[in-house]
């Protein structure tokens, strides 16, 4: 069953209600269609409400939820002859992250992505979806081999971040990770990055220095978490929800700040309500999007990767001001 978050109950019940007349109405023989047509449209009427009102911190919550579509989901829906590769040739393989080539719309691609489980046991083989130096360099790996054979590389965001632990940090974490940051930027094949779910920190950033950088539109992008940010201002972490307000960390707000270059429309409720519609969203928009950047050569493209960074973090005092009067 899908989980229930504390902001949809109104409707959770509604539907619940909807559902026990039409039982009644098909075991006893009574007609209440109409009660339950009146009741339809209240749904209706309260789904736009809610959905189309969400606060940030609601959104973090459908970005958490734990049936969530993962990398994998949407490989199995985006891609045919998909070969999952391991290893990074150093040190072993990482199963936070999940890459290999695979065919899109005919196309050969490379496919990188955190990959977090479903239920305890696969979060603790995934590591519940924060990456080892081992997956980050995994990942560096199938992105030279991408950039050798020509192929577009299309990475999937989703991790709370890089693992913190001490075993992460004595194989060089930081490390694996700007190496990323600083190969990435080069990379004379176009990349697209798709946030799924959470991207958090670097271990997000990591694989997010792309041509275009599109975003779910219930997914979370920021530097660190709600909870983290809260432990740090106000010493207090249940203060994660007036953090997630105040640190610009939804589509919305990194779409107006041009952190990301579009944001991806979600299903209404959240991308678990209907994983293969949620997949034809995506489709639509990396289609667009490789057949914008493949007509480029790798000159430009590399041109324009730096230019799109540099923009990010522009401060215009005149613009400020006009927005504030």
């Amino acid at each position: 069953m899908i989980g229930e978050l504390e902001f949809e109950r109104p409707v959770i019940d509604l539907r619940k209600k909807i559902t026990e007349l039409k039982a009644i109405t098909e075991e006893a023989d009574v007609d209440l269609s109409a009660e339950i047509e009146k009741l339809e449209k209240r749904l209706a009427k309260l789904e736009t409400e809610i959905y189309e009102n969400m606060k940030p911190w609601d959104r973090v919550q459908i970005a958490r939820h734990p049936a969530r579509p993962t990398t994998l989901d949407y490989i199995g829906l985006l891609f045919t002859d998909f070969m999952e590769l391991h290893g990074d040739r150093y040190y072993g393989d990482d199963e936070a992250i999940v890459a290999g080539i695979a065919k899109f719309e005919g196309r050969p691609v490379t496919v990188i992505g955190h990959q977090r489980g479903k239920d305890t046991k696969e979060n603790l083989r995934r590591n519940f979806g924060m990456p080892h130096p081992e997956g980050y360099r995994k990942a560096l790996r199938l992105m030279k081999q991408a950039e050798k054979f020509h192929r577009p590389i299309v990475c999937f965001i989703d991790t709370k971040g890089a693992y913190p632990g001490k075993s992460a940090e004595e194989r060089g974490q930081s490390e694996a990770i700007a190496r990323n940051l600083f190969e990435m930027a080069g990379l004379k094949v176009p990349v697209v990055s798709i946030v799924i779910g959470e991207g958090g920190s670097g271990g997000a950033l990591a694989l997010g220095v792309a041509d275009r950088i599109h975003m779910l539109e219930n997914s979370t992008y920021s530097v660190i978490s709600p909870e983290g940010a809260a432990a740090l201002l106000w010493k207090d972490s249940n203060q994660a929800k007036h953090a997630a307000e105040t640190m610009k960390i939804t589509a919305p707000d990194l779409k107006e700040l041009g952190v990301i270059d579009e944001i991806i429309p979600e299903i209404k409720g959240g991308a678990h309500r209907d994983v293969e519609g949620q997949a034809n969203h995506i489709r639509t928009a990396l289609k667009g999007s490789l057949a914008e950047l493949i007509r480029l050569d790798p000159k430009n493209l590399v041109n324009q990767r730096y230019a799109k960074f540099k923009k990010i973090g522009e401060y215009s005092l005149e613009k400020e001001f006009t927005r504030v009067k």
